[in-house]
């Protein structure tokens, strides 16, 4: 690989800048496209414009992933990098956005510097990465490496009430190709890092070891409905009591148990939900994370337990509903020396860490070598418009990510043909 090869940092920005366009929230830089809505069929056109532009062969699959892929000099399972590009309802213009937009950054660099890499190089983008429309999370890379069955994903129920499978024939992403997907030699995934880390510690690359295992449960607690004014606390069978509890009690267990364990109650629904009114249900979600399997479990264990014996006291029923539960994952620790030392080489300052947001990179780590590069977020902030990323480290990860890719690939050569 040329030592000075580096990607068109100016171009990638105004890739970001036209791709969160649309579904553009007002007054801010951030932007909404749930996935599998009009915004993200709107946003995926646009990607997948740029990847025909640069003449990539596209695969379109039964889920909705998209691949675009560059031929190598030789065949083969093809290096893969990628990201998504849905948001949540409040979110910012790099979440997801970056780790598709500068793979094909490097791609097009590749392809005006008249090179080919020795194994074909894909970019790709994953339906519903983030499941803030239809649980859970990863979806789409889960269905690509065979840890969800496609007829399940396909029945999955937004939580506006459309039909997965309906609402992607509906914006014309029902693709051909099959499912579980072709095998990547390897994975690597550019990201922001969405945590205060990096920026905290001043540096600019982070070479990230894992992902923190995920349990995510919705809880609905059911008690009695009644006047707020007449009813005699003695007397009340109060979820809102039992949901408010729970919410105060996960935060201390995560206090209880130390860092890295982090714990949420990220919804609460009271119904009717009047000011005078004690609530007859409460529905809330709980999300718990920890790098070690077994201290989730326990953490789980214990929630439980809290749960069942507070709704009790209280004369209050439970229904609990698992929306996602991934175990940690570990990354392959040769891939993430190679982007520890394309960091070094490029003279940026390198951190390893784990991550503890979920990514479609912990989805591929079951099926192939892989890895993720970090970039800092500006005060750490993230999922919200105000989310940035400072040009110059955006530029650095994705100049890392090209180095990794290439050396991942096997190296390039001098294209037949020229530019």
């Amino acid at each position: 690989m040329p030592a000075d090869l580096r990607v068109d940092a100016d171009r990638l920005l105004t890739r970001l800048a036209d791709l969160a366009v649309i579904g553009a929230i007002e007054g801010t830089d951030g932007c909404a496209r749930l996935a599998l809505t009009d915004e993200d069929r709107a946003g995926r056109d646009l990607v997948v414009t740029w990847m025909r532009d640069l003449g990539l062969e596209i695969t379109i699959d039964r889920i909705g992933n998209v691949i675009g892929t560059l031929a190598g000099a030789t065949d083969g399972p093809p290096v893969m990098c990628g990201s998504h590009i849905d948001t949540v309802r409040t979110g910012g213009r790099y979440d997801g956005n970056l780790g598709v937009l500068a793979g094909l950054e490097v791609i097009e660099t590749l392809i005006g510097a008249g090179l080919t890499p020795e194994r074909p190089l894909a970019v790709g983008f994953f339906t519903d990465e983030e499941g803030a429309r239809f649980p859970p999370d990863m979806l789409g890379s889960l269905v690509y490496v065979g840890g969800l069955g496609l007829e399940d994903a396909l029945e999955i129920e937004a939580i506006d009430g459309p039909r997965l499978g309906d609402e992607l024939a509906r914006i014309g992403y029902a693709g051909p190709a099959p499912v579980p997907g072709l095998v990547p030699h390897a994975f690597v995934e550019l990201h922001i890092e969405q945590g205060p880390v990096l920026e905290a510690e001043g540096i600019t690359i982070g070479a990230v070891t894992g992902v923190q295992g995920i349990s995510w449960t919705e809880v609905t607690v059911t008690g009695q409905s009644n006047h707020a004014g007449t009813t005699p606390i003695a007397l009340r069978r109060d979820p809102g009591l039992v949901a408010a509890r729970c919410a105060a009690f996960v935060r201390d267990l995560a206090d209880e148990i130390g860092h890295p364990q982090v714990a949420t109650v990220g919804r609460i629904e009271f119904h009717p939900n009047l000011v005078n009114v004690v609530p007859a249900s409460a529905t809330f979600t709980v999300d718990l994370r920890h790098t070690d399997e077994a201290t989730l479990q326990t953490a789980e264990a214990r929630f439980a337990e809290f749960l069942t014996t507070t709704a009790a006291a209280e004369g209050c029923t439970v229904e609990t509903t698992t929306l996602a539960r991934f175990e940690p994952v570990v990354f392959d620790d040769e891939v993430v020396a190679m982007v520890e030392a394309a960091a070094h080489d490029l003279g940026h300052s390198v951190q390893r860490m784990p991550s503890g947001a979920g990514h479609d990179a912990q989805m591929f780590a079951r099926i192939c070598p892989t890895a993720m590069v970090f970039t800092p977020s500006v005060d750490g902030i993230s999922h919200n418009p105000a989310e940035h990323t400072a040009p110059a480290d955006l530029a650095a990860g994705a100049d890392v990510l090209l180095r990794v890719l290439l050396e991942l690939c096997g190296g390039v050569v001098e294209s037949a043909v020229a530019p």
